[in-house]
């Protein structure tokens, strides 16, 4: 009976340690209140404290805008897809800690009564047995250097997907400053157009110019209006791409400072140097190093589980003569059939999987990085070629507005040298666009952070 309360202690003790269960209903308050944003001041707060690779704590003022780098610290602070992401992180802690735990020993308790039969002196018997699973021990130290190498693997991605949505939101900042710029410049053509339009049209009420002169001024109105309306939807857009970016809702105020120019140039580092670093730059090689290391590990815990389990156990029983034992007890699988072949052979597998996924990832890496470093080179020469023929633009239309006030030609050449020179001025615009999003494709594809003199 002694035993038996024993037994039952034990196993009240262990149910009391057990957790309880919790319900988490998806309601819409508590997604209301996920999405809700945090206070300005405790974002100012949290940018100071940012802790980050490849980001560094910045300081975060909304009374003057945010800058890009402001732009892609808000992503990392806000973003709901980076919240769920960084839960990755909670579930490799419980993969860790699951790995460190042993198996429970087994403990039985019998008693039988004599019910019939030749009784005189008999006694009731009993019986009292434990037995444990030893074998875990072989495995259990591959088992937490495997889930501990894969803690540091998901932290590292993790991490390189925040970098990810990071460049994001700097790249959408970058495209909304230069739509920006490209539909005031428009505004400014097509203010000057219908200039001209009323102009022409009140030299024409008195007689000094033809109606073809005025509906020309007026298709190239047309023109230029079209661009801006085309410019203000992509800028709409571009808008609401920079919030979704960032974390912030549709209808959520977003100031944003407007005195970054978008660079001429870029002077990035040499292939040589980019790809020399590449490997300890990048945040998901380096995660996946480590991932490929706790997947050895895992190989080794499946070549160590095919010695055969092993089961180790005492006993203590008392006959119907009152004759008490005591002994022990080993028992052992005959590794006949299963010799764990399919989870040898499973892991090795695996492990192949993730040596060629690095190898392919680095080829990629390497690839993109030409490319991006490629697109810099033309796209400098582009802005610097359009840069300087200007001026020639410029003076083509003076020419031109000169032959058509003197007669010497039709007002339809001038309009067209103005139409070829805000053309011009628009395409610098958007080259210069294109060698931001150059420059943040190099930035990803290198894992590096170039500053504004790259």
């Amino acid at each position: 009976m002694r035993i038996l309360l024993v037994l039952s202690g034990l196993f009240f003790s262990g149910c009391a340690a057990y957790q309880s269960y919790h319900s988490l209903p998806l309601s819409d308050p508590g997604i209301a209140q996920k999405l809700r944003r945090r206070s300005l001041n405790a974002l100012e707060v949290d940018a100071t404290q940012l802790h980050h690779p490849r980001l560094p704590p910045i300081t975060l003022s909304f009374k003057h805008g945010i800058g890009p780098d402001q732009a892609a610290v808000l992503a990392v602070l806000l973003s709901p897809k980076l919240v769920a992401e960084r839960d990755r992180r909670g579930l490799a802690q419980a993969q860790l800690v699951q790995a460190g735990v042993l198996p429970n020993p087994s403990v039985g308790y019998t008693r039988e009564f004599v019910t019939g039969g030749f009784t005189t002196g008999a006694f009731s018997p009993y019986g009292f047995t434990g037995s444990w699973d030893v074998s875990s021990l072989v495995s259990q130290g591959a088992k937490v250097k495997a889930a501990r190498a894969n803690v540091d693997a998901i932290s590292l991605d993790v991490a390189w997907t925040e970098w990810q949505m990071a460049e994001g939101a700097k790249l959408e900042f970058y495209r909304v400053l230069a739509l920006e710029t490209q539909l005031n410049r428009a505004k400014q053509i097509d203010d000057d157009q219908q200039s001209t339009v009323t102009a022409l049209q009140s030299a024409v009420d008195h007689h000094e110019k033809s109606v073809v002169d005025l509906a020309a001024a007026q298709a190239a109105r047309q023109d230029s209006l079209a661009v801006v309306l085309a410019l203000q939807q992509e800028l709409d857009q571009r808008r609401l791409a920079l919030r979704r970016a960032i974390g912030f809702l549709p209808a959520a105020q977003l100031p944003i400072q407007h005195d970054f120019a978008l660079p001429s140039s870029v002077s990035p580092p040499s292939e040589k140097e980019l790809v020399g670093s590449l490997e300890n730059q990048r945040l998901d090689l380096i995660g996946l190093r480590q991932g490929y290391q706790s997947q050895e590990e895992t190989v080794r815990t499946a070549i160590l589980a095919q010695f055969p389990k092993t089961t180790l156990g005492f006993i203590h029983a008392s006959d119907n003569s009152n004759v008490h034992t005591t002994g022990f007890g080993i028992t052992f699988d005959l590794p006949i059939f299963d010799r764990n072949q399919g989870a040898i052979a499973t892991e090795k597998a695996t492990r192949q999987k993730l040596y060629d996924e690095y190898t392919s990832r680095v080829f990629e890496a390497r690839s993109d990085i030409a490319s991006a470093l490629a697109d810099i080179r033309s796209l400098n020469q582009q802005v610097s070629t359009a840069q300087a023929a200007l001026p020639v633009f410029q003076r083509l239309v003076e020419t031109a507005k000169s032959a058509s006030d003197e007669g010497a030609t039709d007002v339809l050449s001038y309009f067209q040298a103005r139409v070829n020179l805000n053309q011009r001025t628009l395409q610098i615009l958007k080259l210069k666009q294109q060698l931001i999003e150059a420059k943040s494709a190099l930035e990803l594809a290198s894992g590096r952070y170039l500053t504004a003199s790259n």
